[in-house]
């Protein structure tokens, strides 16, 4: 008895800093009682800035159909705003629980009747029936309206607690509706009279209503459009950074995804920051692997490393529980995150293959798109993507299969099947193709240096068609785009290289936009037009600015092979060749390459037919299609040039030599240098056949 009499007065004792019960007070539709002079203004931030001095934290109570007021004309006023005393507390209903015994709680105030707390309805005062509003489900709400204006409209005839439900409500409508009728909707909704009184009813009730209730209510405003620089979800953003103790496990996914959603300002990044604390202390209480993802993928690419592998940590031990969602999921999330874990990617990975069939469109982006934002090659996965494609192709439409492409090409990925199927539904069908397609197949396909032995000429040929239909207002930007694939591709069809040689738009194209990359494409352009096979070899040419020098990179340990092979004096490093091409090596030979000649010797050979020129190229991983010896289109292009220029090409691969011992290394160079076979042309497809 004495802990409740004491638990009694302590509550009493709060109560008596919230609301005096002789003080004249105001009452609005919600039940929420404040002082007179709290709300008298209606400008919402003077209500929010009033609103936060009285409710005292941590007391923050509600008292919903828990008050019997007497007005000065002894009447009862159940709507609108009214002046009334508070006399006494018939029910108190309270969202953070007090310490009341519920079953027995009297208070008596100047001889009143003490009115014992029941949950039983047939034990109320018929007037507190009268005056208590009726509580409303979002999910009922959602059912019975059909537009947005329909729940504000419930709300201006009876306004509820807590109001959460209405921003439920009105997402949830939202995500059935079409992009335009959302669109219509979200204007009808903000020029609504009862929004504005909807949006004060939120900030007033946001420190009072459950936590998770506050989410839900940022989350649906958020989704809403609402914007977020507004006096709403800044007030919003503030109470969940104050009560982010509160947070559990719902509560963490519902946070990650809102944070996920908003641009960065200075509430969000404190919100995140605390959440990232959060995480740190409980990351090993979280039970559920959609939660784990959603908190991964907030958290951000600058989180401390130590979390990122804590978290790491975590998803691993959660490997056995993960769903075939969960890993489809996990490359997008480490992608967020920015951070690489090779096991989770391969483990992932094994599941994503093994349930490959049915995987939808936007799941194989996702994951081809963070692969490349983690820079993460599994060419096991790339291919059994591509073979499902492959498989299916004729279930998919072109633009599809067209964006998967272009996701291959940026990870240096070359699947020779899917890209001979493509080539011939452009040859086929090449009305699918807009202005920015024939651009991106033109780019993917010189990129990585593909051709097709029976439809190659074809597929030029109708690529060049379609550029050709857009001519007339395609950017001088995207001209030189396609030019420069043709040229990487040694095709050169008229019109399009005809008006991408116009004066002014060669003028446009140096003045405007990125200019370096256009001056190297100018530049590229003109050296094709010069040494390739081509009708403009005497076209008076325009001038362009120098390109900017590229520092040379030292191959040390294969210029100590070479010297320990041929000698000093046999070899030149660093050549800088007209065109702008730059070789690592140069060597002189006879012409049946079975001797090296010192070049002291070759410059007193006054005929070049006496000897051969070999360019030794050491190229970078990067340089061929990945885990294949097919050399992408700038090198295909450099090898075809400096063909042209009268050199034998042999290509050094950087990253097998670093593994090699010297002696390995000597026997390697010795193999190509003296080798009779001719490397095979670099334009042309030989893996491909009819």
């Amino acid at each position: 008895m004495n802990n409740r009499a004491s638990s009694f007065l302590w509550n009493l004792r709060q109560f008596s800093t919230l609301i005096p019960t002789s003080r004249t007070v105001r009452l609005y539709p919600l039940g929420f009682c404040g002082p007179k002079h709290v709300y008298s203004d209606r400008n919402p931030r003077n209500l929010l800035s009033n609103f936060d001095n009285r409710m005292q934290a941590p007391v923050r109570y509600l008292f919903q159909d828990a008050l019997i007021f007497k007005s000065r004309d002894d009447d009862f006023q159940t709507k609108g705003v009214s002046t009334v005393t508070v006399l006494a507390f018939c029910r108190l209903f309270c969202r953070r629980r007090l310490s009341f015994d519920l079953e027995h709680s009297p208070v008596s105030d100047n001889g009143l009747k003490k009115t014992e707390l029941h949950h039983d309805a047939s034990n109320e005062d018929v007037l507190t029936k009268e005056t208590k509003p009726t509580p409303i489900n979002f999910r009922k709400l959602s059912q019975e309206c059909n537009s947005l204006s329909d729940v504000l409209d419930a709300f201006s005839k009876a306004p509820t607690f807590p109001s959460s439900n209405y921003f439920s409500a009105m997402w949830t409508i939202a995500k059935r509706m079409s992009d335009d009728q959302k669109c219509f909707e979200k204007q009808l909704m903000f020029n609504h009279p009862a929004f504005t009184q909807l949006c004060e009813h939120m900030m007033r009730e946001a420190k009072i209503m459950y936590y998770d209730d506050v989410l839900f209510s940022l989350h649906a405003i958020v989704k809403l459009g609402i914007p977020q620089n507004t006096l709403l979800v800044q007030t919003l953003l503030r109470v969940v950074q104050e009560r982010i103790n509160e947070c559990d496990e719902k509560c963490l996914s519902v946070l990650s995804t809102i944070l996920e959603a908003m641009e960065p300002c200075k509430n969000v990044d404190v919100l995140r920051e605390g959440l990232r604390i959060l995480v740190d202390q409980q990351i090993w209480k979280i039970e559920r692997v959609f939660t784990l993802q959603a908190v991964m993928k907030c958290i951000g690419k600058d989180a401390p490393i130590a979390l990122k592998r804590k978290m790491e940590m975590k998803a691993l031990r959660e490997l056995d529980r993960f769903s075939v969602l969960n890993s489809q999921r996990m490359f997008e999330v480490l992608a967020a995150m920015n951070h690489r874990s090779i096991i989770l990617l391969n483990e992932c990975s094994k599941k994503v293959l093994g349930n490959i069939h049915g995987c939808p469109f936007r799941i194989l982006m996702s994951i081809l798109q963070s692969c490349k934002d983690l820079r993460y090659h599994n060419l096991d996965l790339f291919k059994g993507i591509a073979d499902y494609v492959t498989t299916t192709f004729d279930t998919w439409k072109s633009k599809q299969v067209l964006f998967l492409l272009i996701l291959f090409e940026n990870l240096g990925f070359r699947h020779t099947h899917l890209m001979d199927l493509f080539m011939k539904k452009v040859v086929d069908e090449p009305d699918f193709l807009n202005m920015q397609s024939v651009i991106s197949v033109l780019h993917v396909y010189a990129s990585l240096n593909h051709t097709y032995r029976c439809l190659t000429q074809e597929f030029l040929d109708a690529m060049a068609s379609a550029l050709t239909a857009y001519l007339h207002h395609i950017s001088s930007e995207n001209l030189l785009n396609a030019v420069y694939s043709f040229c990487l591709m040694n095709h050169f069809p008229l019109a399009p290289v005809n008006q991408l040689l116009q004066k002014d738009i060669v003028n446009e194209l140096l003045t405007s936009g990125d200019v370096e990359r256009n001056v190297r494409k100018l530049h590229i352009l003109t050296t094709c037009l010069q040494l390739d096979d081509t009708s403009y070899h005497k076209a008076t040419l325009f001038a362009l600015p120098p390109l900017p020098s590229t520092p040379s990179r030292p191959h040390a340990k294969v210029a100590e092979a070479l010297r320990s092979l041929l000698g000093e004096g046999c070899f030149s490093e660093n050549v800088q060749l007209p065109h702008n091409y730059h070789i690592d090596f140069e060597i002189r030979m006879d012409t049946n390459r079975s001797q090296v000649l010192p070049l002291s010797d070759v410059d007193a050979v006054t005929s070049a037919t006496d000897s051969q020129r070999v360019a030794v190229l050491c190229v970078p991983r990067s340089a061929y299609c990945l885990d294949s010896n097919h050399p992408r289109g700038f090198l295909a292009m450099k090898m075809r040039h400096l063909k042209v220029m009268g050199f034998y090409v042999i290509l050094v691969k950087n990253w097998e030599m670093e593994k090699l011992r010297m002696e390995d290394t000597v026997t390697v160079l010795k193999s190509e240098i003296y080798s009779t076979e001719d490397l095979p042309s670099a334009d042309v497809n030989f893996q491909s056949t009819c």
